[in-house]
């Protein structure tokens, strides 16, 4: 998109956090898209002002901002618009939340972009009213034709987009995103969570992201990931897996207090285990499933 705008495009594999100002400040940058966990690191440097000053606009991709993380980079880049911003690699990008809408809405991630239709829809493939928790399903120009020789997992994701006539031979094809949203009265959208990842403790759903996101604002943790495990009462315990936010050790009880006087107690982590250096995947999303398997089962099996 930047070529085709005719933009200046600086491609870069940076080792460290740091790298990344370094590359502003040498091509006088004006465009950032980042994924949550870089802008995290990003928004704990310090900027120099000359790295930042030609900043226009920046932006997330691949994960939802956390709100603490959005109003330390505001402060950072008071001059640049906050794009936040929702996509799918099926899809590409799929809504965006205009910068005039933020202080409103900063949990949001907009409506749909143009030229596409964001539906929110119950496992039926009837629309959900509004604030009811349901899939988000994205149909248009930009939804792709599938997975290269995965037929199975193609079929379960691209599926016809609903309210069309089943008899109709060749139906319009969506993609079914697997990703919990819900959409408020004025049809903004807000993602809560991947339903494979939503932990089922006491009886309630509760989205991984909230409980780190409440995290993240608590200043403690640099990284975070919070897992449902097996627990013989409450069906799941939510285990918190973080990272410290300083150079010490991860203040666990502190943080404890802080998620038990910021959650209702369902929410509230049953453990919270340190892990300094948390695995991502390659395009530097921190690694639910990676971090599950390395966590041991002796951790697991203490937990109350």
């Amino acid at each position: 998109t930047a070529l085709h705008a005719g933009a200046e495009l600086v491609l870069m594999n940076y080792l460290l956090p740091q790298d990344v100002i370094k590359a502003c400040r040498q091509h006088a940058i004006t465009g950032l898209t980042c994924v949550p966990p870089l802008w995290i690191q990003l928004a704990a440097l310090d900027w120099p002002d000359d790295a930042c000053r030609g900043l226009r606009y920046f932006a997330n991709t691949g994960g939802h901002m956390p709100r603490a993380t959005l109003t330390r980079l505001r402060g950072i880049f008071p001059r640049s618009k906050p794009f936040l911003m929702y996509g799918l690699t099926e899809a590409f990008r799929s809504t965006y939340l205009d910068p005039a809408e933020v202080d409103r809405r900063p949990d949001s991630i907009g409506k749909a972009i143009p030229n596409a239709e964001i539906l929110v829809v119950r496992p039926d493939g009837s629309l959900c009213e509004s604030g009811e928790p349901g899939e988000l399903v994205h149909r248009g120009p930009l939804v792709a034709m599938g997975y290269w020789n995965d037929p199975e997992t193609t079929a379960r994701r691209f599926r016809p987009a609903p309210g069309q006539d089943p008899a109709l031979p060749h139906p319009e094809i969506a993609v079914w995103s697997g990703d919990c949203v819900r959409r408020d009265d004025e049809g903004f959208l807000y993602f809560i969570g991947r339903n494979d990842e939503m932990i089922k403790t006491s009886g309630y759903r509760v989205s991984p992201t909230e409980v780190e996101a409440v995290v993240y604002e608590s200043g403690l943790a640099r990284d975070a990931v919070a897992l449902g495990v097996p627990h013989a009462e409450l069906g799941q315990a939510i285990v918190l897996v973080a990272s410290s936010g300083t150079d010490g050790p991860l203040e666990i009880d502190r943080l404890l207090a802080f998620c038990r006087q910021e959650l209702p107690g369902y929410m509230v982590p049953r453990k919270i285990i340190e892990q300094k250096n948390l695995p991502r995947g390659p395009n530097g999303k921190l690694d639910r499933k990676g971090i599950a398997a390395m966590i041991a089962d002796s951790e697991l099996e203490r937990i109350g």
